[in-house]
């Protein structure tokens, strides 16, 4: 009878575990702000040449999902799986269902535009595979994705959108 009352014991405290890391889990993606969709592989031969390149074309989509909250871009982080990071440092509004294209390259910021430029030359995503990760101001995650050119972009046009 011991026996049963501590697999009973053991059950539910797995059950509880389970339960409860699941809502850790949907936090992570609690954020308004999202990843919609990368321009991973910019178009044409890759040269990342500040004056004749392309990496202006390589741009990473991030929208406000919210239908009523105004977020504004100021801190939030962009990184990939190899650390390099983009920080937006001025502020950048995204009203409800609107969204920004983070670029590479050079190039005015807008918010008529919906533009932001990472005001570096050199590509930032894989064209093979890369993880994109979303940082709030406060260092929470917002929003991470994985890609694979082999198993997420099946028309291979360098783009895949997440959400």
């Amino acid at each position: 009878m011991r026996t049963h009352a501590v697999i009973t014991a053991a059950i539910v405290a797995g059950t509880l575990a389970a339960l409860t890391a699941g809502p850790a889990q949907a936090a992570e993606y609690s954020s308004a702000l999202k990843v919609r969709g990368i321009q991973y592989d910019a178009p044409g031969r890759d040269s990342n040449s500040c004056s004749t390149g392309n990496t202006r074309d390589e741009y990473l989509t991030i929208k406000n999902y919210s239908s009523s909250a105004t977020v504004n871009l100021r801190g939030y982080v962009v990184k990939d799986a190899a650390g390099n990071r983009f920080t937006f440092t001025a502020n950048h509004y995204l009203q409800p269902g609107d969204y920004v294209k983070l670029r590479g390259g050079n190039g005015a910021d807008s918010d008529s535009g919906n533009v932001v430029y990472r005001d570096n030359c050199n590509f930032l995503w894989n064209n093979d595979r890369d993880t994109i990760y979303l940082y709030k101001p406060s260092g929470s995650r917002a929003d991470v994705h994985s890609y694979t050119k082999t198993g997420n972009d099946r028309d291979g046009n360098g783009y895949i959108t997440f959400h």
